[in-house]
């Protein structure tokens, strides 16, 4: 289970305004700074170079080369908005520094402190996490089909959304205040090609709902489900039992038990490297996503308190 990239839905959900390389180049510091245990630190550079860039999103060498150099100025300047708890806001850059090495291909960037946070925590029910692997979205030329890929996949156990206000939606996906004003454009040139690329290219099957006040639109919810794979009618046959069980697992729990399996010591066999508890858990969550992983580990999330419903 390579290539996760894991924020807080705090962060998945904040304000900001980023381009589709500068998303690109974020996903892939997230992913790194996660499977190598570098760059988890504000004293700590992430390298990122052109060949994984171009690896990753199948573009061309020269692609790579500009996104990264792009980035030095671009990226460094962008800011984010969460809203906090009790309400106030918490303003961030997401990275502190950039150092482009030229003719090399490749840059050393530096997250910040609140990127750090939002993307190595795991404290199960108190504080939720998105997740997806990389490849989901590495086919999209919209940002905007990343940006609701995002805010979808917090959803992902029931398969919808609640009604996403119209003027923060828009702040959420990345636009501008003066951008596509009139509602046609916003939904020819952003939603539904968003919506296009995500059925064409991810996982999951999309639509969208519009709610009105008055006659206006005021904002716009969001059904999808998984597109159907041929080893999912195999699996689902192979063992019914463990597959309703499976079942009732919610998202929060999985990250809750994984946490906790991460430090069983009979768990050791499974994990990878140097890496920490926290990473360890990230990919305990996701291996608890499929139902012959979670058979396999069923007796030690018996162990660690997990009853099934």
């Amino acid at each position: 289970m390579t290539d996760l990239v894991v924020k807080s839905n705090k962060l998945v959900q904040a304000l900001q305004t980023l381009t589709l390389s500068e998303t690109r180049l974020l996903q892939l510091a997230i992913v790194d700074a996660r499977e190598t245990g570098q760059g988890l630190s504000t004293d700590e550079p992430l390298e990122l170079n052109a060949l994984r860039y171009a690896k990753a999103f199948n573009v061309s060498s020269d692609a790579a080369y500009l996104a990264l150099t792009e980035a030095e100025d671009s990226l460094f300047k962008r800011q984010f908005t969460i809203t906090n708890e009790d309400g106030t806001l918490t303003k961030s850059r997401w990275i502190q520094d950039a150092n482009y090495r030229k003719g090399e291909g490749r840059i050393l960037v530096t997250l910040t402190r609140v990127v750090i946070e939002h993307v190595t925590k795991i404290d199960g029910f108190e504080q939720y996490f998105t997740s997806y692997h990389l490849k989901k979205t590495s086919d999209f030329k919209s940002v905007y089909a990343v940006r609701l890929y995002e805010l979808l996949m917090q959803w992902k156990s029931v398969g919808k959304t609640p009604m996403y206000e119209l003027n923060k939606f828009r702040s959420q996906i990345g636009i501008g205040v003066n951008e596509y004003a009139r509602m046609e454009a916003f939904k020819r040139r952003v939603l539904d090609i968003a919506i296009d690329q995500i059925n064409e290219f991810s996982d999951i099957t999309v639509k969208y709902e519009q709610h009105k006040k008055g006659r206006s639109i005021s904002g716009f919810s969001f059904t999808f489900k998984q597109k159907k794979t041929g080893n999912q009618s195999v699996e689902n046959k192979r063992d019914p039992k463990t597959v309703n069980i499976f079942s009732t697992m919610t998202d929060a729990q999985r990250h809750l038990f994984a946490n906790k399996l991460s430090q069983l010591p009979e768990m050791s066999k499974y994990s990878q490297g140097t890496e920490s508890y926290q990473q360890f858990a990230v990919r305990i969550a996701e291996m608890l996503q499929t139902p012959e992983k979670f058979k396999e580990l069923y007796p030690y999330l018996q162990k660690v308190g997990f009853k099934a419903a």
